[in-house]
């Protein structure tokens, strides 16, 4: 059964009716993105937009609930102790340190975050928030028996970018994770 025989009206406008059919169905292509609604975003996705902390610690869970991002390979470091330290530099040249000049204390090579101190244990990690944020530097070397417990050597890699640190006077957190 033809379309013609039906709707004898159309029959002599078969071939503008196609036209329109196919320019029509161009236009819903073509047009469709445009149509698409936004999507609204839960409080929890705004959240997590506003809160770049927030990104690193917690999870979206079925679209509307946070949940905390652990990960027992990498445990939340908590703050011990706070104190106030007197903070200082050095590097690996001879006449600042003993034996090697590239192996620590505690027998490993010297690297970015490196730190110096008589109190606490090898291994221990602690921050200096004032002036490098969340960065975490741990103990791994010694420094000279006169100098007190409240006294932190940061390593540099070189001698004029230890020069440069000079003294200062800041808060330290101890952590312990």
């Amino acid at each position: 059964m033809d379309i013609n025989s039906k709707f004898p009206a159309l029959s002599g406008n078969k071939t503008k009716i196609s036209l329109f059919f196919f320019i029509g169905l161009i236009i819903l292509i073509v047009g469709m993105p445009f149509l698409a609604l936004p999507i609204k975003k839960s409080e929890a996705e705004l959240f997590l937009e506003e809160n770049l902390f927030a990104q690193e610690k917690l999870l979206l869970f079925n679209e509307n609930t946070l949940i905390s991002a652990s990960d027992p390979s990498n445990p939340e470091l908590k703050i011990v102790k706070k104190l106030l330290v007197i903070i200082t530099a050095y590097s690996s040249t001879p006449w600042e340190t003993d034996g090697n000049p590239f192996i620590t204390a505690a027998g490993t090579e010297v690297r970015d975050g490196i730190v110096a101190n008589n109190k606490y244990s090898f291994g221990t990690k602690v921050r200096f928030p004032e002036i490098y944020g969340d960065k975490i530097f741990v103990i791994e070397d010694r420094m000279h028996w006169r100098k007190e417990d409240y006294h932190f050597d940061i390593w540099f890699p070189s001698y004029w970018e230890a020069l440069n640190f000079g003294t200062k006077r800041t808060y330290i957190e101890v952590l312990e994770g």
